[in-house]
């Protein structure tokens, strides 16, 4: 062997090692891709017995040689008869560049994988967030308030608990005004429609009761009110007070069969309220419907102010407490609740699908990859068996 030989062997020698060093560093990074390197031979250049003897004198050349020729492999497919094509043999005479295609294509297969895993992983958990918001947003719905202008409101009702007290005067009064009092602790004109009920109460006490059932004010516009007053002489209670309740229409009252019976609903279903003796109590109203899943519930709020009573009375007719009570509505608007499911199955729909989408071209990815591995085992085998045949 000349000297130039020599220092070729030497300088494969060292290219061998250092390309041994580069696949090691791959391997520990890509351990996915370690077997596959491994188990790659690649296509050789035609060498005769002697060839493979004289490599046998060079043990550390022997042993680069021998790891190339595992990790590289030819990607292209075989000619017939077992011929090698004009490419494979420009490929043959450049095993770096035929290694370094095979670990870029198996670094690149490595990436593709991890890429479209943690796209599956994103989608899987995507899948599960949606419908885990869409079942939570339907089984809790958001409240969505609505004000609705109206001229004039219906009739409502307004029964009064007056007790052993007595009324005295009732009267429709506009735009706020009150004229002053004449003659208070005295019955007064009226012009307000008025009906008596008496009926067991709907709770566990099933005590009777006497309601003054009375039409409150409609034209919202105009501010009617309804004046109202109300006398009692003294009581051994430390407290007085007169209980009364709203309810929503008035005409409902008069159309219903049977009286007693629409009282004891609307006690059972409405909010029972008190003004006291020896103060004017101003009620504003305004009124709330309530639209549920099944069912529509209609009830009463209210601001009310109280203002002390100057009594001017002599001292022998004060003792008889008077009662003074202003009804009227606040404003013109009726609020509207509703119970609204934001849950909107298309949105849940269309993401849904985009995510299953997703995991199937996931899962597509996968399968080729696997067919892949298998023509690249298979293709490792015939070139394996190939080699070796002129050595035999």
């Amino acid at each position: 062997m000349t000297c130039l030989d020599t220092h070729r062997h030497k300088h494969t020698t060292r290219t061998g090692r250092f390309y041994l060093a580069a696949v090691v560093s791959l391997q520990l990074l890509l351990s996915e891709q370690s077997d596959r390197c491994r188990g790659m031979v690649g296509k050789e250049n035609p060498r005769s017995y002697q060839e493979f003897s004289d490599d046998d004198d060079d043990e550390g050349n022997t042993q680069s040689q021998d790891f190339l020729d595992e990790v590289t492999d030819d990607m292209e497919p075989e000619e017939p008869n077992g011929s090698v094509s004009q490419e494979d043999g420009v490929r043959e005479g450049s095993p770096s560049m035929r290694f370094s295609k095979t670990c870029l294509k198996n670094v690149f297969t490595v990436v593709l994988i991890f890429i479209y895993l943690l796209l599956t992983a994103v989608a899987v958990f995507l899948a599960y967030q949606t419908i885990s918001d869409f079942l939570d947003k339907l089984n809790h719905p958001v409240m969505s308030v609505t004000y609705k202008e109206v001229d004039s409101f219906a009739y409502p009702g307004i029964a009064l608990y007056p007790g052993k007290a007595q009324l005295l005067s009732c009267k429709h009064h506009y735009h706020d005004y009150i004229p002053p009092l004449v003659d208070p602790g005295k019955p007064q004109e009226g012009d307000c429609t008025i009906d008596i009920v008496t009926y067991i109460g709907p709770f566990a006490d099933r005590t009777e009761k006497r309601a003054l059932v009375v039409r409150g004010p409609a034209d919202v516009r105009r501010k009617e009110l309804i004046f109202m007053q109300f006398s009692q002489n003294e009581t051994e209670e430390d407290f007085s007070a007169i209980t009364y309740m709203l309810f929503s229409k008035f005409n409902d009252w008069t159309n219903s069969a049977n009286k007693s019976e629409f009282m004891r609903d609307c006690e059972r279903n409405y909010t029972m309220w008190t003004f006291s003796g020896g103060f004017r109590t101003w009620v504003k109203m305004s009124l709330v419907r309530t639209s549920g899943k099944s069912n529509e519930a209609v009830e009463f709020r209210q601001e009310s102010a109280v203002v002390k009573f100057n009594d001017k009375r002599p001292e022998s007719e004060k003792s008889n407490e008077l009662f003074f009570a202003v009804f009227e509505w606040r404003d013109p608007f009726i609020q509207e609740i509703r119970l609204i499911v934001t849950a909107n199955p298309w949105n849940s729909i269309a993401i849904l699908c985009g995510v299953f989408m997703a995991l199937f071209k996931a899962a597509n990815f996968a399968k080729l990859t696997i067919k892949w591995i298998i023509k690249m085992r298979k293709r490792h085998l015939r070139n394996k068996a190939r080699e070796l045949k002129p050595v035999s």
